[in-house]
């Protein structure tokens, strides 16, 4: 989920902590609640700092480590305490705390539910998980927040009505969308008439979806409109000969191969060597590859320069 909506989470999750008489009834405490559900709402992004070592440490750091299990009990530590000292609250440490667990809980919780992932089961396993069902941003849910918390802050809305309520809504919202995603992967196999691997991602319009199949000797993509399935590109997968081999050691291509999961690698010859250009499918967009490595060798297969990350514009789509 994008940072503005995990920060907005924050202030509604102290809106919600009003639940409790401790809180309703201590202005202080009320502003420390609000302190670390906020911060906790957005810690585990602080791994963005990893961006100033280069784009392949970020790639392999982003979502990793700092959202893993223990991730999740150990940003509560480092929250809760300084703010439960800073604003004199330490003997209700123990309730900052579980506000800030629980807000450090539902930021991992959402990011699992978009097309990037995480990998929220480290130690244990590297894997990552990602559910397809939420887009980066969903504007409903945005809103509904949004409303509560002006409502709640501006106009002086009560505030265990409203919280419960958005909260409510929203857990039924994003259950809503995890049964129409369940629906959309069984009607593209339907459709393709294939059992192969089925990505179905989301946009933010809420009856429009994009696919990815991975068939045993292609890709497929193409979009959902309501209930029409439309398909669009079909990619070959390649064979990896020596030129594309040349490539699999460069410090790019092995942060990217630890995080793309459905591979399209091509090669093309060039005026003084060769470039090769390593996608991951999943990411597609109006018939383009946007996400990936592109590497450019020289005629004796030597790695000339190498660029990771998006071929596109921040502000262009897909918003993952």
């Amino acid at each position: 989920m994008d940072t503005a909506s995990h920060l907005l989470l924050g202030v509604t999750l102290a809106g919600l902590a009003q639940l409790t008489p401790a809180v309703a009834h201590d202005p202080v405490l009320a502003q420390a609640v609000m302190v670390a559900t906020v911060v906790g709402s957005h810690a585990p992004d602080f791994d963005t700092v990893a961006r100033l070592r280069g784009i392949s440490f970020y790639i392999r750091f982003h979502r990793g480590i700092t959202h893993s299990l223990p991730a999740l009990f150990l940003w509560p530590l480092l929250i809760s305490l300084p703010v439960a000292w800073g604003f004199g609250q330490m003997e209700h440490w123990g309730m900052l705390y579980g506000w800030t667990l629980l807000a450090v809980v539902l930021h991992v919780f959402l990011d699992m539910l978009n097309a990037y992932g995480v990998q929220c089961i480290r130690p244990f396993s590297r894997r990552w998980v990602h559910l397809d069902v939420l887009a980066i941003f969903e504007p409903f849910l945005f809103a509904l927040h949004l409303t509560a918390a002006v409502w709640w802050i501006g106009f002086g809305g009560e505030a265990a009505v409203l919280f419960p309520a958005a909260y409510a809504i929203t857990f039924a919202y994003i259950g809503v969308r995890a049964w129409q995603h369940q629906r959309q992967v069984k009607r593209v196999k339907s459709a393709l008439n294939t059992d192969g691997v089925c990505h179905v991602l989301p946009s933010f319009h809420p009856f429009r979806w994009r696919f990815v199949i991975e068939a045993e000797q292609r890709f497929y993509t193409g979009r959902i409109e309501y209930d029409h399935v439309l398909l669009e590109d079909v990619y070959p997968k390649q064979y990896r000969d020596e030129i594309i081999q040349a490539t699999v050691g460069v410090d790019g291509v092995r942060a990217f191969l630890g995080f793309a999961q459905r591979i399209h690698v091509t090669w093309k010859e060039r005026q003084d060597g060769y470039e090769v250009t390593w996608s991951d499918v999943r990411f597609w967009y109006d018939r383009k590859l946007p996400f990936g490595v592109d590497v450019v060798l020289d005629r004796e297969l030597n790695v000339v320069e190498y660029r990771l990350g998006w071929r596109k514009k921040a502000w262009d789509p897909p918003f993952v």
